[in-house]
Parts: C-alpha cells; structure tokens; sequence
C-alpha cells in the first residue's frame, strides 16, 4: 500500500503556534494606551501648573491693593503780605492742585476730607477736598483756593525770626478715607495720607520749596 504524504504544521515547544500572534496586536494596544495615558497626565500636570502661576500672578499684582498717594501741586501764589515788626504777622492766598494718584487695577471712591495748613503747630487755614473717585491706574487733579492767615497765632516770636531771614515755614496735611473697587464686587478700605512742607520765599512773594511724603 503506497504510503500517503501528510503535512503537518509546525508546532513550536510549547504547544501554541498561534499564541505569539495573536498577543501582539493585544500587547501594541495595551502600550499605546499606556503612552495616551501618560500623555494625558502631562497635560493634566501642566495645566495646572499653568493655572498656579496664572492665579499666582494674579493675586500679586490685580488682587493687590495699596494706598492712594495724596499730594500738593503746583502752588501758585496770588496774595502775600507780611510784618515783623513788633507785632510779626502774613496773609496770604494761592491756588494749587491736589493730587490723588491711584495705582490699583480698580478705581478708587474717597469721601470729603479736610486739608490743614499750620504754624508752628497752630492751624492757619484749610479747604475741603469734596468726595469724589479716581479711575484705575489714573490719577484726580483737584483744583483748590487757599486763604492762610497768622491772626490765630499767640507766640509770635518764631515767626518774627523766620520773617527776618526772608522764608516762611508752613506745613499741611490730610487723611482721606475711601474703598478700591475690584471686578466690581469685591470692595477694600484705603486711607490716604498728605505730609508736606512749604517753605515761602517772602521777598519773591513765591513758593521756593515743597516737600511731600
């Protein structure tokens, strides 16, 4: 009887032909996934590393509020007469600007505040700032007239000297009070503040130095 050929596939050691082909569409699959995954987790830690340093820079320079400045400006003198004789006195009468300088990312409403001008420690004179609001990032010009008068003066006898020498020492000052406006819901308390010195060239009926702080 003629013996009949067969063929016979080839089986690996194992027992599986097929097991190696089949698990490497599986293993390809489960490897892309994994670098999605990992990919995701990167975007994922970026942007929030994005946002930290957004809201970061945010509350350091929107969110934070500072104070106003008030200042004294361009004085200009109308009036002034003087005495030192016996009897050391001045009067006196300038325009000059008031200055509310506002550095927030949001406008600033100040109330009415009072300026003081004083001797020598004794008050010679003021006007009144009306309320009133600097935009953001802006600054209020006020427009003023000031009257300045000795009449309320007791001691007399600084004023004689320093009329004598030619200059005359006034000091002024004010506290204005108001709220910056943030997004225009979130509202903060800031206070301004005025410190400044004039010193008053008699003879030139001029204003020679002006220091704020």
């Amino acid at each position: 009887m003629a013996e009949k050929n067969q063929e016979y596939p080839f089986v690996n050691a194992n027992g599986h032909r097929r097991s190696d082909e089949e698990s490497a569409p599986t293993i390809q699959s489960d490897e892309l996934k994994r670098k999605k995954r990992i990919k995701l987790a990167i975007y994922i830690v970026a942007f929030v590393i994005f946002q930290v340093i957004v809201i970061t820079v945010f509350g350091l320079t929107v969110m934070k509020v500072k104070s106003p400045k008030l200042r004294l400006d361009n004085v200009q003198f109308q009036t002034l007469t003087t005495s030192s004789s016996t009897s050391p006195s001045f009067d006196m009468s300038f325009t000059a600007q008031v200055r509310v300088k506002n550095t927030n990312f949001g406008r600033y409403k100040f109330d009415g505040s009072t300026v003081t001008f004083a001797y020598d420690g004794v008050v010679v004179g003021e006007f009144i700032i009306p309320k009133g609001k600097a935009g953001l990032k802006s600054t209020k010009k006020i427009n003023v007239s000031v009257n300045l008068s000795s009449s309320a003066l007791q001691n007399t006898g600084n004023l004689g000297s320093e009329l004598n020498g030619g200059v005359l020492t006034i000091s002024s000052s004010a506290r204005m009070s108001g709220k910056v406006e943030l997004m225009m819901v979130m509202k903060k308390k800031k206070s301004a503040d005025m410190n400044c010195t004039l010193t008053v060239d008699v003879a030139a009926k001029a204003l020679r130095t002006l220091q704020c702080k």
